[in-house]
């Protein structure tokens, strides 16, 4: 059975430096912290400690002088002092105790002076230097003075334990940083696998993705910061996707939509050479119609590739949409009746927005093409604008034939007809309703088609509204 070893990616490296460095200088700078705390604690607690030792050594001599009379007996026996010490600092106990609190009763940073200032006991210091930092206290009986006692201040017992101290220190912190590299190096270890997984699987979709592959998908699992770019990622593949679909299509259908004007103006115009047809005013009247239908088609796509850029010219102002589409519906009336329609009205007014007059009367123009041209005759046609909170909802419904729930949202897509056919006897190119989009969202409106009340189809725009105030402030 083989086995390969995990591989580790670059931000794995890096994570892995990161988190040694920063486990390592927090470590260092909690020791330094620590050991600059616990030195100047430390030398305080000797300095209390061994002055209070010192004071009850002192008592203990006074009392030991009263009942001897002198300190010959001392001179004469160090094993004395050293009992003497032992009993005064540690009474009832038969060993001084461990560690730091014998090294502060060590009979040997004592010094014991005469009244007249000679030596009686005790070791003299290593050099003048600590002879002259030594400490005294007078020993005192029966209200006069019959000697000093010298004790070592903390700074020259912290000379001594400084080296046990130190190297106690170092092996901790070299435990402790040891510890915390090894810690470092299983975390980082594991998180580099991890995380090279998952940005190996990204990469590699990211390279397939570039190179046209838009079918690939990261798989999604979590909800961290990762799934969420692999949920991004999954979106914008399938955007893409869609996208050079939507393109294809797009050639595919305005292909198909020049084609057939092409068509009929070569075949009439081949009949013209060919003596089947004279050059007459009829001929070029049919010429003629093909033409405007495909400067329409050209004007549509170019409009919409304006939208698409941005670059919509869309002069807005305010103005009375209930007053321009009042008219506009007005203008129409007599060419709907003519094609078997009727139409019926609810418009509140005025309605002020912000808009284009002549870019909504091509949307109203466009909404009334689509009605004529997928509306059975006999038909109606009920147009309402009504006021809701800070909007202007204008609803427009006609009659029979519907549209399926499931085809509501592809009606303005470009070139998309419900039957699926291209035959133009159903009407138009395929482009006003996509224009009428384009229109309404140049206007800040959303437009979203449902199910009308009349059997057919009803379109929704919902308009934002201007108040009085800024009505009067655009006007000034």
């Amino acid at each position: 059975m083989r086995f390969s070893l995990p591989s580790f990616s670059r931000l794995g490296i890096k994570l892995f430096v990161i988190i040694l460095v920063v486990n390592v200088a927090i470590s260092g700078l909690v020791f330094i912290g620590v050991s600059r705390s616990l030195d100047q604690g430390f030398i305080e607690y000797l300095d209390r400690t061994q002055t209070r030792r010192a004071e009850t050594l002192a008592e203990g001599l006074a009392d030991e002088w009263a009942r001897r009379g002198n300190w010959q007996w001392l001179r004469q026996s160090p094993r004395a002092w050293r009992y003497l010490v032992r009993h005064q600092l540690w009474p009832g106990e038969a060993a001084p105790p461990e560690g730091i609190e014998r090294r502060l009763g060590d009979p040997r940073d004592f010094v014991l002076h005469d009244a007249n200032g000679l030596p009686v006991i005790g070791l003299p210091p290593d050099n003048d230097q600590e002879a002259a930092e030594l400490r005294w206290l007078p020993i005192n009986s029966d209200g006069r003075q019959v000697g000093t006692l010298g004790y070592r201040p903390p700074q020259q017992l912290m000379a001594r334990m400084d080296r046990i101290f130190l190297s106690q220190q170092r092996r901790n912190l070299a435990i402790i940083v040891a510890a915390l590299g090894l810690a470092s190096l299983l975390l980082a270890g594991g998180l580099s696998w991890w995380l090279g997984r998952r940005t190996g699987s990204m990469t590699l979709a990211t390279r397939r993705l570039t190179d046209g592959d838009y079918s690939t998908r990261l798989t999604e699992r979590g909800g961290d910061e990762l799934s969420r770019l692999a949920r991004d990622f999954n979106v914008l593949a399938a955007t893409l996707e869609a996208s050079r679909e939507a393109r294809s299509r797009w050639v595919s259908d305005i292909a198909h939509e020049l084609r057939t004007p092409l068509a009929v103006l070569r075949g009439e115009i081949e009949a013209m050479q060919d003596g089947v047809r004279s050059l007459d005013q009829h001929s070029l009247g049919s010429l003629s119609q093909e033409v405007e239908q495909l400067e329409r088609l050209v004007a549509d796509l170019r409009l919409l590739s304006q939208s698409d850029a941005g670059a919509l010219e869309v002069q807005l102002a305010p103005l009375d949409l209930a007053d321009g589409l009042a008219a506009k519906l007005h203008e129409a009336e007599g060419a709907l009746s003519d094609q078997g329609f009727s139409l019926t009205t609810n418009i509140e007014g005025p309605a002020w927005i912000r808009g284009d007059t002549q870019r909504l009367r091509q949307l109203w123009t466009n909404l009334l093409d689509n009605t004529c041209a997928y509306t059975r005759a006999p038909g109606k046609l009920h147009v309402a604008l009504t006021r809701q909170g800070e909007h202007w909802r204008l609803s427009w419904e006609d009659t029979p034939p519907g549209v399926a729930e499931a085809d509501l949202p592809r009606l303005t897509e470009r070139l998309y007809r419900v039957e699926g056919s291209r035959s133009r006897a159903s009407g138009g190119s395929g482009l006003g309703l996509s224009i009428a989009m384009a229109l309404a969202r140049a206007h800040g409106a959303e437009m979203t088609p449902g199910v009308s009340t009349l059997g057919g189809l009803c379109w929704t725009l919902t308009f934002p509204a201007i108040d009085d105030h800024q009505l009067t402030r655009d006007d000034t």
